[in-house]
């Protein structure tokens, strides 16, 4: 069966049938490595993407459920040529160390600075909580966010 979503402002025609995973599709059938597979229950974090402002684990969303939805995963926001700003601040920062967390943790990062352009350590830390990262990077992390926010308040 296929079905047209839009990811990272593309429209795309995929065939899958319509319980498959979003995650399947990003990374198998539109070659997107940015979402990761973690734990498959949506409680790692590793599989995050934004669709309508809204962060979403896209290991337990049906294809079905985002047909009429915008998504973006961590190559909508920036390029190697052309890095988002958060993509900046998590380099500066040192912020991933073996990396396999960091595209959920932008995305969330993302939609906060996205809802709230000047958030607090507190703040960044609520917002981040859901995301599992075993490196150990956490100080790390904040710091890059806080300096998004920073750099996107200018």
């Amino acid at each position: 069966m296929s079905t047209r979503i839009t990811v990272n402002g593309e429209s795309r025609m995929v065939d899958a049938a319509p319980d498959t995973p979003l995650l399947y599709v990003l990374r198998n059938d539109l070659g997107l490595n940015g979402p990761k597979y973690g734990c498959g229950l949506g409680q790692c974090g590793a599989c995050a993407a934004i669709i309508g402002g809204n962060l979403v684990r896209t290991c337990s969303m049906p294809l079905r459920d985002v047909e009429n939805d915008h998504v973006t995963t961590l190559e909508g926001l920036g390029s190697v040529e052309n890095p988002h700003t958060l993509q900046k601040a998590f380099i500066a920062e040192q912020a991933a160390q073996c990396g396999y967390c960091t595209s959920g943790i932008i995305m969330a990062a993302k939609v906060l600075l996205d809802r709230n352009r000047n958030p607090d350590d507190e703040d960044i830390k609520n917002a981040l909580a859901d995301h599992l990262c075993r490196c150990g990077t956490h100080n790390r992390v904040v710091r890059a966010v806080r300096r998004a926010a920073v750099e996107l308040a200018r």
